[in-house]
């Protein structure tokens, strides 16, 4: 082996980042590694070090950070395709979830650069107005996104209750959107509702399977739907979303596709918990784009 890079985000995970670098280091240079150590504080800073570390071609990147950390370099990681070892290192970690990932132990996610199995799996594709972005879990188009915008826009109170205190304003809001929806090139059609969440794994928010059943090696996107509810009704199917159990309620309906287009007034549009834009978006997806380092199937962390 040559060497293996490893990037870093030390403020993923409020600070976590910072400690699981120093875990991730340890363990793979006392595993006889040579391992070259790049650390970005700002999405621009760690996406030039991706650049230059890549450069370097390095056999491995392991990448120490959340979803959003790895989402901003996903462009840049899969023209280079050079394997990614994850040290799961975020708030939500849902792609580390979905692959079976060790989440909260540093030296087992970094092993994985040296003895795990290569797994090609597919990258998100959203496009709006503004721009193109590439994501790795879930598209949300409706009141989860909504609550989203809202945590990130309050600037009181701190931790959870920031996202408890948007969730209560968005429901007092609460109005349903007068979406359009074409699936796979097909005429859009009129479909208001509550929400639309597109998949390309189960899990957004650090464990909603929203999407159940989404594989991210298929080759499609999970494209669920929410009727327009009420806020009594909204909130009796959050328990049923908690356990991945609300596809079978009639206001949910689910469909498998390889593009998407969604549009409505008000529309907010939130990936791997980044705002990508507004009104409307288009979701596609690239089949094996990236190859990620996964456990065995002896030895996955399915916590």
């Amino acid at each position: 082996m040559g060497h293996i890079a490893l990037l870093s985000n030390p403020q993923a995970g409020k600070g976590r980042g910072r400690r699981m670098t120093d875990e991730a280091v340890a363990h793979l240079r006392g595993r006889g590694a040579t391992v070259r150590v790049y650390s970005g504080v700002s999405a621009t800073e760690t996406r030039r070090l991706a650049v230059r570390a890549l450069d370097e071609q390095p056999d491995v990147l392991v990448v120490v950070g959340g979803d959003g950390t790895l989402a901003g370099i996903l462009e840049v990681l899969c023209a280079a395709g050079t394997p990614l070892t994850l040290v799961a290192a975020g708030t939500g970690n849902d792609l580390a979830r979905a692959l079976h990932l060790p989440r909260g132990d540093a030296a087992a996610a970094a092993e994985l650069a040296l003895t795990g199995m290569p797994r090609a799996i597919d990258v998100g594709e959203v496009r709006t107005r503004e721009r193109r972005s590439l994501f790795l879990t879930v598209v949300a188009l409706g009141f989860d996104a909504r609550v989203s915008d809202r945590t990130n826009r309050l600037r009181w109170p701190a931790g959870a209750l920031r996202y408890y205190l948007a969730l209560l304003i968005e429901l007092v809001r609460l109005r349903p959107l007068d979406y359009t929806v074409a699936v796979d090139g097909a005429a859009p059609t009129a479909a208001p509702g509550t929400l639309v969440a597109v998949g390309n794994t189960a899990s957004y928010g650090g464990g909603m399977p929203v999407c159940p059943g989404a594989a991210p090696d298929d080759g499609r996107l999970d494209v669920v739907r929410v009727a327009p509810l009420g806020r009594v009704r909204l909130l009796a199917l959050f328990p049923l979303l908690l356990r991945g159990r609300h596809l079978s309620r009639p206001e949910v309906t689910h469909a498998r596709a390889q593009t998407v287009t969604v549009a409505a007034p008000g529309l907010v549009i939130y990936a791997d918990g980044e705002r990508l834009g507004e009104a409307s978006c288009t979701v596609s997806v690239r089949p094996g784009a990236l190859t990620v380092m996964t456990p065995s199937e002896r030895t996955q962390d399915v916590r």
